[in-house]
């Protein structure tokens, strides 16, 4: 599932202003652990490829 980049935000955001773990953030938002990191890392998605 692809997540738009204001939710993605809204989710760092929000952990960031309420202190919260990886963990308790995953939770809140019912989101999966490896997304959450990623989106740490990397909050705009890859370009995508088109195959020839």
């Amino acid at each position: 599932m692809s997540y738009s980049i204001n939710f993605r935000r809204k989710v760092i955001c929000t952990m960031e202003e309420e202190g919260l773990s990886i963990r308790e953030t995953v939770k809140q938002f019912r989101i999966g652990s490896a997304s959450l990191s990623r989106w740490i890392n990397q909050i705009e998605p890859k370009a995508s490829t088109t195959r020839q």
